[in-house]
């Protein structure tokens, strides 16, 4: 206590301001009215100024102690983020990678005015790492990337029709591990995939599946660790590929045999170059040409399948030309009865195939 300060009585009502000290015990207190009265220093206590202010919270603390409401919160912040995770669920079936991504409608009963969802779908056991691009010219824009928890669904971006002019090529790249545990290796995985902007105007475009509430349009990029094919095609190399012509070759007709030599076993040839099989090719794009000239090679394998061990070949230009790699995809997953080869090149060029009915 010191002369100045605050006091107040304990065992009687009053208080005021410490004037003097007599002796060692006894302290002068003076009242509002300016008298003097004399209190043992046991009968009074020190008061700090009244602050009504409840902005702030004083704690007390015993001699040195901190309370333990003061040591918890210094230990650890209001703000520390939670730092417990539940480790991903693994199910039953889900050790073969499968992973697709899907576009779904935010009101489908407005087709013609919604907006669209992207999200990348890991139907799966594995983690997965993915990075989703589109073409612009030659070149490429990474759209997202992030990594995916086993058997999870992942928000990519939002879009509108208009946007769709920038996405008609896509490409997804993903590798598969798990965490904290051996696994078995899955090979990187690159699809390139073309979305078809005009399917978005189409409500029977959107189908109800497994990983949505409502209908959704999904590609496939790999699924029970078999990637997708590629259904993108270089159109200026299409163009190339459909107008070429075997070296030192004239146009053949649509078909015809290679030649009469007598030995009764002459292949049938089938030119599918855009210019024998199309009056005109007015006002389609590379593609449409692509799946005509593949609808002629199916129509063709189809009419002669009764005719086993048949010949036929198929002129598709030289080199390793889209439409003959298209016409590979076909043999090898379509009409994997079938055997083929590479036809005579002294009869044919660079440029043909030949398919066997088996």
């Amino acid at each position: 206590m010191k002369i100045g300060d605050k006091v107040r009585f304990l065992s009687e009502i009053g208080g005021g301001r410490i004037s003097g000290f007599q002796g060692k015990d006894v302290v002068l207190v003076e009242d509002e009215d300016g008298f003097e009265v004399p209190m043992m220093k046991s009968e009074v206590v020190v008061i700090g100024e009244e602050n009504y202010d409840t902005s702030h919270v004083v704690e007390v603390k015993q001699q040195g102690q901190k309370s333990a409401k003061a040591t918890v919160a210094e230990q650890e912040p209001a703000d520390k983020p939670i730092s417990f995770q539940a480790k991903p669920m693994e199910r039953k079936g889900g050790e073969q990678l499968s992973a697709y991504l899907a576009f779904v409608p935010l009101d489908i009963r407005e087709l013609s005015q919604t907006r669209f969802e992207t999200y990348f779908v890991n139907d799966s056991n594995y983690y997965v790492r993915f990075s989703l691009l589109s073409a612009e010219g030659n070149a490429w824009r990474l759209r997202a990337s992030a990594e995916v928890e086993p058997n999870t669904k992942l928000y990519v971006e939002e879009f509108g029709r208009e946007d769709l002019s920038g996405m008609e090529r896509i490409c997804v790249q993903l590798m598969a591990y798990k965490r904290e545990k051996t696994f078995l290796l899955r090979p990187v995985i690159d699809v390139q995939l073309r979305v078809d902007g005009v399917k978005f105007y189409k409500l029977h475009t959107f189908q109800e599946n497994d990983f949505f509430e409502q209908p959704a349009l999904i590609y496939t990029i790999v699924e029970n660790d078999k990637p997708a094919r590629s259904l993108v095609i270089d159109a200026q190399q299409l163009k190339e590929s459909m107008y070429q012509k075997p070296a030192d070759k004239p146009a053949r007709p649509l078909i015809a045999p290679a030649r009469k030599d007598g030995s009764g076993n002459e292949p049938l040839v089938i030119d599918l170059h855009a210019d024998e099989i199309l009056e005109t090719t007015r006002g389609m794009s590379p593609v449409d040409i692509l799946n005509y000239q593949l609808d002629v090679f199916r129509k063709t394998l189809k009419e002669h399948e009764k005719q086993k061990g048949m010949k036929i070949v198929f002129i598709h230009g030289k080199g390793e030309g889209v439409l003959r790699r298209a016409l590979i995809n076909e043999l090898q997953y379509r009409y994997k009865q079938y055997t083929y080869q590479d036809a005579s090149f002294q009869e044919y060029g660079y440029g043909a195939t030949q398919v066997t009915i088996k």
